[in-house]
């Protein structure tokens, strides 16, 4: 009896179905809503999957993955639905820099003036510039991180006097300068990433630099208003880094650590605001560093 006769040869096992096709069951909305691949790899992205559990797929990473997906996504067959209407980009974006001026403008105007209210002008200004342009991705701003960023701010004015206000007001055109900058460069980065680990990679730099800029102009706007810098400068960083995840993040993710900064913000402490701003610092350099968080998708504003 030879060897071969007695050792059964088992046929070796094929995986059984499509991984792909399971994948684009599972995610096809994402997948049919998408107008580019990297939609899909973001959303992927957010969905927990990552460069190592693409090769589950046969992908060598997920932007790979995204582009079969988007290939074998149907879409000829749905009748076509009403024309989009073209988008123009420069009135919106003239609306929101105008927008961005009204703050700084306003508390200008009444710290001039010398009104007594100017204050709560100038409170009321940097609080409704968080919500308007600085809304969520979603489209709405959560009411309690609005709320807290509203009574920090006051807070914080009660505590070191109106100069404070005024110099956030001030702060707030070169914070929607940073963030549209910065949103820009980072989905162009995004565009010509084709893995994860390559875009966060580059993205933290970009994150920082902004981040820099703003904290310059955020001390030069003290300066200005004749506030103290120990006092105006890491609040004004925390509502710029409230401000970016809030309008960055995926389904709002980001909330409750946002609102627990702020809540940090109104312990009666000199240390209190900046010991909040480093906190929110740690969380905004890992989550802007995803793919997802800066996802072409819906009506997101800078």
């Amino acid at each position: 009896m030879s060897v071969e006769e007695a050792v059964p040869v088992t046929p070796r096992r094929r995986p059984a179905g499509d991984p792909v096709k399971a994948l684009l069951h599972r995610h096809r909305a994402l997948c049919e809503q998408a107008v580019d691949p990297l939609e899909i790899a973001a959303g992927l992205e957010a969905h927990g999957l990552t460069d190592r559990t693409a090769a589950r797929f046969r992908h060598r990473d997920v932007f790979s993955l995204a582009e079969e997906l988007y290939a074998r996504t149907p879409r000829g067959d749905a009748p076509p639905g009403p024309a989009r209407p073209a988008r123009t980009a420069a009135p919106p974006a003239m609306r929101r820099l105008g927008y961005a001026l009204l703050p700084g403008a306003l508390a200008l105007g009444v710290s001039a003036a010398g009104v007594a209210w100017a204050g709560p002008v100038a409170v009321a200004a940097v609080a409704a510039a968080l919500v308007w342009p600085g809304r969520t991705a979603g489209g709405r701003f959560p009411g309690l991180a609005h709320l807290l960023a509203a009574l920090a701010v006051g807070w914080a004015t009660y505590r070191h006097g109106a100069v404070l206000a005024v110099a956030l007001a001030l702060a707030v055109l070169p914070g929607y300068l940073a963030a549209a900058g910065y949103a820009a460069l980072a989905r162009r980065r995004l565009a010509g990433s084709r893995a994860l680990e390559e875009f966060a990679a580059g993205a933290r730099p970009l994150f920082l630099g902004a981040l820099t800029l703003f904290t310059a102009a955020a001390a030069g706007a003290a300066a200005l208003a004749g506030a103290p810098l120990a006092e105006a400068v890491p609040l004004a960083v925390l509502l710029f880094l409230t401000r970016l995840l809030l309008s960055h993040g995926a389904r709002g993710a980001h909330r409750r650590p946002v609102a627990a900064a702020l809540a940090l913000a109104l312990v009666p402490a000199a240390a209190a605001a900046a010991a909040a701003a480093a906190g929110l610092l740690v969380l905004a350099v890992l989550a802007l560093s995803r793919a997802s968080a800066h996802a072409p998708v819906g009506d997101d504003r800078p």
